[in-house]
């Protein structure tokens, strides 16, 4: 894999036709430094190349349990759980390119063995994973797309739901953190209002930050302004 290939491109989403399937993100050009420059090749193993197919495939050990992380960011909480938990499988979708360069890089420098990373529209991924193949679905400060013209873009929505729903196993579970209360409010009204999903903290309730989610960028920036950080948690029942 070439730099070249993994360059993004800006998406307007404002000017987007209507017949055009809806993203759930936006692409953002920024520039690698060399140490993520380096990295995209020393530690090119870890990345993925879309199309994927089953992603427990890709791994020495498949039968292991599968988290799969939505828009991972930089990527260094994503390195931290899976070297705390090398008897699971990783795997990290993220469409900004500095974030998956500085995570091959983390990653490759800490010697993790469990993580492989893509460059990729998650929702197109999740459609190639068999059905109940997906132990964790994580999406930790996704983007909360306040304008109300843009909240059809938001992830957690009914319709992309109910496609998590459909890849994750028997009690596996779907965790989402915000610091947005307005999308925090939202995920609560879907995701307890979803007849195959169990609110883990119990219905209309957020669930006490995990000790084993490591502080993420977004969440620090979050906390300085005085937001208010929640996480839900909901395990998958039928």
């Amino acid at each position: 894999m070439n730099n070249d290939q993994l360059e993004p491109q800006i998406v307007d989403l404002d000017n987007l036709h209507e017949h055009r399937e809806i993203v759930t993100f936006m692409r953002r050009s920024s520039p690698l430094n060399t140490s993520q420059r380096a990295a995209l090749e020393q530690y090119r193993d870890l990345i993925l190349e879309y199309p994927v197919g089953d992603l427990r495939q890709h791994f020495e050990h498949p039968e292991r349990p599968l988290t799969v992380e939505i828009g991972f960011g930089m990527g260094r909480s994503l390195v931290l759980m899976a070297k705390a938990n090398p008897e699971r499988n990783y795997v990290g979708i993220e469409v900004h390119v500095p974030g998956i360069a500085q995570c091959v890089y983390e990653a490759g420098m800490a010697e993790v063995k469990n993580l492989k990373v893509l460059d990729a529209d998650a929702i197109k991924v999740l459609k190639e994973m068999p059905d109940n193949s997906i132990d964790c679905i994580q999406l930790y400060f996704p983007d909360p797309w306040q304008k109300k013209r843009h909240f059809k873009r938001r992830f957690v929505a009914h319709e992309r739901m109910e496609l998590v729903e459909s890849k994750l196993m028997l009690n596996g579970t779907f965790h989402s953190a915000t610091d947005w209360e307005p999308y925090a409010e939202w995920m609560l009204d879907v995701l307890d209002n979803r007849p195959n999903l169990e609110n883990m903290a119990g219905k209309g309730n957020s669930y006490p930050r995990p000790e084993w989610r490591p502080l993420t960028k977004f969440e620090r920036r979050g906390l300085e302004s005085g937001h208010k950080i929640n996480d839900f948690i909901f395990k998958k029942i039928g």
